[in-house]
């Protein structure tokens, strides 16, 4: 068993490492770098008077998104849950159908889900990526499942299985190639909740761009922000055009009659919010170099700090490493509230990962699969200072 010297000497042995790569505090978990066109854009979004959902802004946002990940359309919307309801609901999801999602993840993956009145399925994570593990969900379904009529059939609830939502979690892109073969097989839709990797991809193709839709979130907290905002993201005209029209009210156009078709949402993105995203996309690369220059840094300064490793983008992907994090060896998990106390006590702030949804008041009913990784994950994992502004200068 290990003595309370050599606990403190791991709380210490992180400290080090962090301050080493960011200098002195106190310093922030994530927070956003305005250093490009954000006044200008604003300035001219204030003197056009332009500033709700309305606006030239808008259209050049969604085009911009559309051109950095390669989809070939982008809606903006004010936040990422409701690009992920909307999606959802594109994707065909009903009333007490099921939806497969992490148990690992942030809470609004599930609170989508119950806002198209579905129930969540809780899936469990693979340690590699962090997201839903293929093979295992392959192997749950066949068990677990039956096929009638095209549709998926969870046999214990008799409810339909109709999407599911891999998340790449703090930006580390989920095995999807996996995951669309399940996809096909179990005629299960596939949305992709890519909240986290704006930047981020697979096999050389951006996340967000493999399903039937993928989502992002532009919080005040994420690689580039809109202060709030979100986007969908699609390659089929048909549910863009009902994206956008579901997220403007289900208006119709016309000079003056207010006429509406379908039960929309006040989902459309602010012009306002779209002139700081605007800018803030321009100048996203230097963004990412920065978030991987702060990788290797802390993965060089981590060097020889036993029982803890930093997290690497998976193999064949590229990572944006919006969240850089720490992972724990078996040994060391149980001291990870130990590790967060000492470095938010000393002025750097970390936190662990989200607690399972599965153990959530609201979910505590839904279906799920054995979680052994998502279990051994939330005790394992440690986010520390992640903002660009802290990477040190290249050399």
């Amino acid at each position: 068993m290990k003595s309370t010297q050599s606990i403190k000497s791991l709380s210490e042995q992180v400290l080090e490492a962090v301050v080493k790569v960011v200098g002195s505090g106190p310093v922030s978990l994530h927070e956003p770098t305005f250093d490009g066109n954000e006044w200008i854009y604003l300035k001219e979004c204030l003197d056009s008077t332009y500033v709700s959902s309305a606006g030239k802004f808008v259209d050049k946002f969604e085009a911009d998104l559309a051109n950095f990940t390669g989809a070939k359309y982008a809606v903006s919307v004010v936040n990422g849950t409701a690009a992920l309801h909307i999606a959802l609901k594109l994707a065909g999801v009903k009333d007490n159908d099921e939806v497969l999602v992490p148990a690992l993840t942030f809470v609004a993956t599930a609170n989508a889900v119950t806002y198209c009145n579905a129930i969540p399925h809780f899936v469990d994570s693979e340690e590699s990526t962090l997201g839903m593990g293929a093979s295992k969900l392959r192997e749950y379904l066949q068990a677990t499942t039956e096929q009638n009529d095209g549709v998926c059939i969870n046999t214990s609830t008799g409810r339909v299985i109709r999407a599911m939502v891999p998340m790449h979690t703090f930006g580390h892109p989920v095995d999807i190639e996996g995951l669309l073969s399940v996809s096909k097989d179990f005629n299960i839709s596939m949305v992709e909740d890519a909240a986290e990797s704006l930047g981020s991809y697979y096999f050389g193709r951006h996340t967000g761009t493999f399903g039937l839709l993928g989502t992002l979130s532009f919080n005040g907290n994420k690689i580039i922000t809109t202060g709030g905002g979100g986007a969908i993201l699609t390659n089929d005209k048909d549910v863009a055009r009902h994206a956008k029209h579901l997220t403007t009210t289900a208006k119709v156009s016309h000079k003056w009659e207010f006429i509406h078709d379908e039960i929309g949402y006040n989902y459309r993105m602010p012009n306002i919010n779209a002139a700081l995203g605007c800018a803030q996309l321009e100048s996203i690369q230097s963004k990412l170099r920065a978030k991987r220059n702060l990788y290797n840094s802390y993965e060089k300064a981590f060097t020889g700090v036993s029982g803890i490793k930093v997290l690497k983008e998976p193999d064949n992907c590229k990572s944006n490493y919006w969240l850089q994090t720490l992972f724990l060896n078996n040994e060391f998990a149980n001291k990870r509230d130990q590790i967060i106390e000492s470095t938010n006590k000393s002025g750097y702030m970390t936190r662990p990962a989200w607690n399972l949804l599965s153990n959530l008041e609201p979910f505590i009913t839904s279906p799920k699969m054995d979680l052994p990784v998502a279990e051994m994950l939330i005790k394992s994992l440690i986010n520390i200072p992640s903002s660009p502004s802290l990477a040190p200068e290249i050399s």
